[in-house]
Order: structure tokens, then sequence, then C-alpha cells
């Protein structure tokens, strides 16, 4: 094929893909997304990045988003003092969020397990 033949179909291709929906990133990680406060601000090393905090129910302690070199992560959140930031509250709440989410993704199986999905 000639390139002369190309040269249209390229900016067509471009043109197609920008059309297309983003695939929300999902890193698999359980736990309850947190909206960050000043209380929590003025606690935190400032090195730490907070564009993206969870709490996890197993620890009642806050995650933050770590993008490296190599992989992105989530690690624990600490202070300046360098102890992580926990609450037993903050695990609860987390807790039952999880719980709710485990049995919303239950009831969707079962209603498509009976014929009833959307």
């Amino acid at each position: 094929m000639k390139i002369s033949k190309l040269i249209p179909v390229a900016p067509a291709l471009l043109f197609l893909t920008a059309c297309a929906e983003p695939v929300p990133e999902d890193d698999g990680l359980p736990g309850l997304p947190v909206e960050v406060t000043e209380e929590l601000i003025a606690m935190v090393e400032p090195t730490q990045s907070l564009s993206s905090v969870r709490i996890l129910p197993e620890d009642g302690c806050y995650w933050y988003r770590y993008s490296g070199p190599v992989e992105t992560t989530y690690l624990p959140l600490r202070t300046t003092e360098g102890r992580r930031i926990c609450s037993e509250q903050a695990a609860e709440i987390a807790a039952a969020a999880e719980a709710e989410r485990l049995a919303a993704e239950a009831a969707a199986a079962d209603a498509e397990a009976a014929g009833l999905g959307t």
C-alpha cells in the first residue's frame, strides 16, 4: 500500500480515538475513599500525596496513593513524627461502608442469577 493512501486515514483514526470513553481505574483496594480535612492535613508529613486517601476497615488507618518510578501502590499515611494515622471510629465507618458495598454486590449477583438483571 502506498503512503499517499495512508495519509488521509491517519487523521480519521486520531479523530475516532478521541471519541473513546476513558476506562475508570480500578485499583482493587478495599476501603473507603475519604475527603481530606484540614485537621488531617495538619498532622500529615508534607511529602505524602493527599490526592487519593482511603481508610481500610482492617486497621482503621489512613492510606495514601503513592506513585513511584516503577509502580503505584497505597502506603500508610504518617504524621510528621512517622506514626501511622489511625482511628477506631474511621475503622467502624470503613467497615460499614465495605459491608454495604459487599451486600449490594451480592444483591446484584442474586438478581442477575434470578434473571432480573438490568
